[in-house]
C-alpha cells in the first residue's frame, strides 16, 4: 500500500483539510446515497482513473494507505453507481454489459447480472439486511448518454424511456423484475435498517417532474408518493436518514422559496422549513435533521436545526470545484461515525478525495 495523503489548513476558516488521493486522473468517493465505508469504517471505496484505466480502490482511513481492489483493463466505465454491502465487505459495479460482486479483502469477483448494451446504470444500492442489491436501469436506444453527456437530460425524460428496477440475490443471485415503467426511472436507494423500504425517484427537470420522490415496500408491491407536491413546489435530492425511516431533501414553496425538508416514508411528520440565510444549497445530506450539509456556492457548509427553521450557514472550508462532470461533484457525505466530511474536488485540475472533521456548529463562521 502507498500512501498520498497531505493536510493543509483551509485558507477560508483554517480548519484542518486532507487531501486523501493525489494522482494525475480523476478519484471521487461513490453517489453521495452510497456509503463507502467497510472494514467496520476503517476504510472508503472510491474509484480512480490510474496508469489509463479505471478502477476501484480502498484506503485505510487511519493511515492513508491505498489498495487496488478490481484490475480491470479500461477507462470508460462509471463507478459512481457503485455500493457497498452494509452487512459483508462485498461491493457491486458495472463492467461493459456485466455486474459484478467483488470481494473487498480478497478481491475475488463474481459475475451477478447480464444488463446488456442498450441498457445504461443509473443506479444500485445493498439492502440493509445485505440479502439484495438494487439495480436501476434504463434504456438509451440512441446513445444519448455517450454522444452528448449532461444535455442529453432533457432529451431522454421527453423520449419516456423503459425503466426497470431489478434486485439481485447477494446469497444466490436470483434475478427478479421489482418494477418497470414507460417513464425516465432511477436514483433507487435502500433503506438503511429497514430492507422491505426502496426509494426511487422520476428523472428530469424537476419543474417539469412534479413528482420525483416514490417509496416501495417490496413484500407488498406497494408503491406511493413520498412527500406529495402541489402548485409550484419541487423537491428532490432525496436521501435516507440514519434512521431508515425518514428521508430529507432540499428544494423550493409554493412561493418560490427555499426550503429543506424531511419527512417518514410514510407520509407523516412532514418537516418543511424555510431558511433565506442559506445560498445555494447544493447536494445536501445529513444523517438526521439537526445538521445538514451541502456543497454549493463553493464551499462544504452547513446548517442547523433551530426552532422551526435553520441557521444561517456556516462553513467548514472552500472545495472549489469546477463540477464540469458529474463524478467531480462535491457531493458531501457525513461519516457514519459523525467525526468528519468525505468530499470530491477537482480545484487542483483532477478530481480527489477530501476529508474535513466534523468540528462543532459554534466553532465555524458564518457564510458572507
Amino acid at each position: 500500500m502507498h500512501i498520498e495523503w497531505t493536510t493543509e489548513p483551509d485558507r477560508l476558516t483554517g480548519i484542518p483539510v486532507t487531501k486523501l488521493t493525489n494522482y494525475r486522473g480523476h478519484s471521487h468517493h461513490l453517489y453521495f446515497t452510497n456509503p463507502g465505508w467497510y472494514d467496520n469504517g476503517r476504510r472508503l471505496l472510491f474509484a480512480s482513473e490510474r496508469c489509463n484505466r479505471n478502477n476501484l480502490y480502498g484506503i485505510d482511513l487511519e493511515t492513508g494507505g491505498i489498495e487496488q481492489i478490481t484490475d480491470l483493463d479500461e477507462a470508460n466505465r462509471s463507478f459512481l453507481p457503485t455500493c457497498v454491502n452494509p452487512v459483508r465487505d462485498e461491493a457491486y459495479y458495472r463492467d461493459g454489459n456485466g455486474f459484478y460482486a467483488v470481494d473487498l479483502h480478497t478481491r475475488s469477483t463474481r459475475h451477478l447480472l447480464d444488463i446488456g448494451p442498450d441498457w445504461n446504470l443509473q443506479m444500485s444500492n445493498c439492502d440493509a439486511a445485505g440479502e439484495f442489491v438494487y439495480v436501476a436501469i434504463f434504456q438509451d436506444p440512441e446513445q444519448l448518454i455517450p454522444r452528448l453527456g449532461a444535455a442529453a437530460a432533457p432529451l431522454i425524460w421527453e423520449s419516456r424511456p423503459t425503466s426497470r428496477i431489478i434486485r439481485v440475490s447477494t446469497i444466490d443471485g436470483r434475478i427478479e423484475l421489482v418494477h418497470e415503467e414507460q417513464r425516465w426511472m432511477g436514483h433507487v436507494n435502500t433503506s438503511p435498517v429497514r430492507p422491505e423500504l426502496i426509494s426511487f425517484c422520476y428523472e428530469g427537470p424537476w419543474q417539469k417532474v412534479g413528482q420525483r420522490i416514490w417509496v416501495m415496500d417490496v413484500n407488498t408491491r406497494d408503491i406511493r408518493p413520498v412527500r406529495p407536491v402541489s402548485g409550484r413546489e419541487v423537491v428532490g435530492h432525496e436521501y435516507w436518514y440514519a434512521d431508515g425511516v425518514r428521508m430529507g431533501y432540499h428544494g423550493c414553496s409554493d412561493s418560490d422559496e427555499p426550503l429543506l425538508g424531511h419527512i417518514c416514508y410514510d407520509n407523516t411528520g412532514k418537516s418543511d422549513m424555510i431558511f433565506t440565510t442559506g445560498g445555494n444549497t447544493g447536494h445536501i445530506f445529513s444523517l438526521d435533521e439537526e445538521l445538514i450539509v451541502g456543497d454549493g456556492d463553493g464551499v462544504i457548509k452547513c446548517w442547523r436545526k433551530e426552532g422551526d427553521t435553520y441557521s444561517e450557514a456556516r462553513v467548514f472550508c472552500r472545495h472549489d470545484s469546477g463540477m464540469r462532470i458529474q463524478k467531480t461533484h462535491p457531493h458531501p457525505r457525513i461519516s457514519p461515525d459523525r467525526t468528519h466530511i468525505i468530499f470530491t474536488s477537482d480545484h487542483g485540475g483532477y478530481g480527489n478525495l477530501y476529508r474535513v472533521p466534523l468540528v462543532p456548529f459554534e466553532e465555524l463562521k458564518p457564510l458572507k
